[in-house]
Order: structure tokens, then C-alpha cells, then sequence
């Protein structure tokens, strides 16, 4: 009786297990489990996982300006760019016009400047060349740009006079370079109890520097550290910058110079070369013929006194 029990509930458990798993509500996370164990991955994952921005460098589009056909003024302010590099006014008149003047100067591009002016500025020239232009002078103005950095200057509320000097120092020398200078003062442990000594000294450090900068606002607490920042006076960066064009014009004309001396002496070659190109042309023919002849004629008189001559010799040879 006991072995027929356990046979019938065995015989119950196997069935219920295999309507459990067998059973459609359990299928699809079976599968997706077999998925996760060999490595597979939906569609929809796929997908997911190709998104976001493609490999490579940004693609960057060149925004043109409304040119020809596209402006939408009817009265436009027209200058035309002359050789000098500058711009002269043609004055104002009609955008028909305006493309009929571009046309007559070599079908050019009517291009639009400045569309909040009243009228709106245009530009008669060729696109291709005013954006080689307009390029080649942004990059001259960013590599002749200096980016302003920012020097740092840290001290202690207990500095000594000598090493306060050689800080002001090195503060007065970034100012003079055209940087920023941040003053920091630092504290250890309870030496912050002391702040009022650290914006004394920042003060100090900014009367005593005062010919060559301008403070920032007023101190900061930044933890246990105590700054500001000083900037160069107006004055200072246009010395500066007067000092660079001042060097940049000094190259400018060494180069110039350099050029002209270069040109001299080519010139200075090519008439040598001439000169002597002249000379040998004066030489005419005949000349030249002459002077194997007469050079034939001393080579027999040379000839008849080596071998000499008698009567007998004479008679011989006649």
C-alpha cells in the first residue's frame, strides 16, 4: 500500500511539473534565458546599442551669407572692396541694380554684411575670395592673440618682510606680462581664526601693486585659504601691446630690408652678365681672322730662321 502511495504521488508531481514548465507563460522567459546563456541579443537590443553619434571627427557646415537672389532688401547700401585692402561706398540704390553693377564688374557675388544697419550693408566682390580673406584674418588675429592666463601667488598671514618682497615681485612681473594673478593666503589648522591678518595682507599686497593692477571684488574664503585676483591696469596691457606691434614692425622691416638687399644683388648680377654678353659681341669676325693671320705669319718667320737658308738649300727647293 505505502509503495502504491508513493508511486501515485510521484507519478502527480511529475505530471504538475511538466504542465509548469511546459506551460506558454514560462516559455518566453526560458528563452530568454537560453539567450543571456549563449551569448545572443534581440533585435531591439541591437538596435539600442547602434545608437548615438557616428565615429569620426564633427562634421562642421559652413554657414554662407545671403548672397544674389537671396537677399530680401529692395534698397541696399553697395561698397565694392579696392586694392588698398579697404572698402569704398557706391552709395545706396536698388538690389536690381546692385546685381546689375556685380554683373558689369565681372559677374561678381553681391554679398550681404550687415543686415541691422538701415539700409542693410552688401558687398560687391567674389565669395570665394572674401571668405579666403575673412579666414586668413581670423587666423592671423587668433595667432596673434595671447589667451590670458592665470598665475598664482601663495603665502602665509605670517610672512616675513624679505619673502613678502619677492612675492610682489613675481606678482609685478605676471602683471607686466598681461596675466592674472591669484593671491592666495594659506592657514594650517587653527591659524583660520586669523582670517582678519590674510585680508589685511591681501590688502596690502593690492595698494602696494596698485600702479600696475585693479583687484577683482574682494576676497573669498575657499576652505582654509584666503584669495583674490588682481588683473593689469588699461594702461599696462596697451604698453604691451604697443611694445609687440613695435617688435612685429621691427621684424616686418628687417625682412623688407632683407628682400630689397636680395633683389640688389641679383640685379647687380645680371647687369655683370650682360656687360660681358656686350663686350664679346664687339669682337667682330674679322678681328679674330686677322689675328690668326698675323699669328700664321710670325709662326714661318719663326720657321725659316730655325731651319735658316744657304744658296744650296735655295736651289733645291726652288
Amino acid at each position: 500500500m505505502r509503495s502504491f502511495l508513493l508511486f501515485c504521488t510521484i507519478a502527480h508531481v511529475s505530471a504538475f511539473s511538466g504542465n509548469f514548465w511546459g506551460s506558454p507563460n514560462m516559455q518566453p522567459e526560458l528563452r530568454n534565458s537560453n539567450n543571456q546563456r549563449t551569448g545572443e541579443e534581440s533585435p531591439s537590443a541591437l538596435m539600442i546599442s547602434k545608437r548615438g553619434r557616428p565615429k569620426g571627427p564633427v562634421r562642421t557646415i559652413e554657414q554662407k551669407p545671403p548672397m544674389n537672389r537671396e537677399i530680401k532688401y529692395d534698397t541696399l547700401r553697395v561698397t565694392t572692396p579696392n586694392p588698398k585692402g579697404k572698402d569704398d561706398s557706391l552709395g545706396i540704390m536698388s538690389k536690381a541694380e546692385a546685381l546689375q553693377k556685380a554683373r558689369e564688374m565681372g559677374n561678381l557675388d553681391v554679398i550681404l554684411i550687415n543686415e541691422n544697419s538701415d539700409p542693410p550693408v552688401c558687398k560687391i566682390a567674389d565669395y570665394s575670395k572674401y571668405r579666403y580673406q575673412k579666414e586668413k584674418k581670423a587666423k592671423e588675429l587668433k595667432k596673434n592673440a595671447k589667451a590670458t592666463e592665470v598665475k598664482e601667488v601663495k603665502m602665509s598671514y605670517k610672512i616675513d618682510v624679505h619673502d613678502y618682497g619677492v612675492r610682489k615681485k613675481a606678482a609685478a612681473k605676471f602683471l607686466n606680462q598681461g596675466n592674472r594673478v591669484k593671491c592666495t593666503v594659506m592657514f594650517k589648522g587653527r591659524e583660520i581664526q586669523h582670517d582678519k591678518l590674510g585680508y589685511e595682507l591681501l590688502d596690502r599686497l593690492a595698494a602696494d601693486l596698485e600702479d600696475l593692477c585693479l583687484m577683482e571684488g574682494k576676497p573669498k574664503r575657499e576652505g582654509r585659504n584666503l584669495s583674490c585676483f588682481i588683473t593689469p591696469k588699461p594702461s599696462v596691457v596697451k604698453a604691451i601691446n604697443d611694445k609687440k606691434r613695435a617688435t612685429e614692425k621691427e621684424a616686418r622691416k628687417k625682412k623688407e630690408a632683407s628682400r630689397v638687399a636680395m633683389e640688389e644683388k641679383k640685379t647687380s648680377k645680371t647687369v655683370v652678365v650682360e656687360e660681358l654678353k656686350e663686350t664679346e659681341t664687339e669682337l667682330s669676325l674679322d678681328e679674330l681672322l686677322e689675328g690668326v693671320k698675323d699669328d700664321d705669319d710670325d709662326d714661318v718667320d719663326t720657321i725659316d730662321e730655325l731651319l735658316g737658308g744657304d744658296g744650296v738649300t735655295d736651289d733645291l727647293f726652288a
